[in-house]
């Protein structure tokens, strides 16, 4: 991000959404973009860069599960989805594949911009350049090593690739070694605002944090599991 104004990327069918959408974050300091489809967003992509994309899961053609997968695979642009499937499947699918947050329609048009501002602000801290770093926020344990002013994990010199969703998870493990976090404790902490009680995404993003830094996920030695209590990061020694 530059100090332009974020540009956002709404991609929704639905046009009066549309509209209600590019005023609210037009009002609220952002440049908008949108598109009612999948074919239509690629096309617009292939000239623009957006900060972020807002995802519709109920499209025509494409679904926004599959433009998802496409952007997580072709770009390192975050994504917010934004769909009537409230459900938790729906929510743990869309995080599965790479989605930095979600959101049930209908919502609350400031709790969106919140949403936004908060992955905005973690992807500046990914891409400070390194003359801002400080040793005081690095951090390691066993072969990696934790960034916390880019928000960056390398493994023996090599970039292990993170959502930033599941960095910033990391970030909150990591600076409480140790210590057990509960699911709702990590949950206030990583968002700050009201969730459903049986809200497992914290479980999906454990989940997949150990199978990209855990040499054996099903024993892992970082990230514990503490039975009914919670998860317990155990840094170990640096090597």
């Amino acid at each position: 991000m530059t100090n332009e104004k974020p540009l956002i990327l709404i991609v929704d069918d639905d046009l009066a959404l549309r509209e209600l959408l590019q005023r609210y974050l037009g009002e609220q300091g952002f440049d908008t973009m949108a598109v009612a489809d999948g074919a239509a967003m690629k096309k617009w992509l292939a000239d623009h860069q957006p900060d972020l994309v807002v995802m519709d899961l109920m499209l025509p053609g494409e679904d926004g599960l599959s433009l998802t997968r496409h952007l997580q695979a072709t770009t390192s642009l975050p994504v917010l989805i934004l769909s009537a499937k409230g459900e938790d499947i729906d929510r743990i699918v869309g995080l599965e594949i790479g989605a930095d947050d979600y959101l049930a329609k209908p919502f609350n048009p400031r709790e969106l911009v919140a949403r936004i501002r908060a992955i905005l602000r973690r992807k500046a801290a990914q891409d400070a350049p390194e003359e801002q770093l400080e040793d005081s926020n690095i951090h390691r344990f066993g072969p990696y090593v934790l960034n916390l002013n880019n928000f960056t994990l390398h493994r023996k010199g090599e970039e292990v690739a993170l959502t930033s969703g599941e960095i910033n998870l990391l970030a909150l493990l990591v600076q409480h070694p140790n210590h057990v976090l509960t699911r709702d404790q990590l949950i206030d902490l990583l968002k700050g605002y009201d969730r459903s009680p049986f809200d497992r995404s914290i479980d999906v993003r454990i989940t997949r944090l150990r199978h990209k830094i855990e040499a054996d996920p099903k024993h892992p030695r970082y990230i514990r599991t503490i039975w009914g209590k919670g998860y317990l990061f155990s840094p170990g020694d640096s090597t």
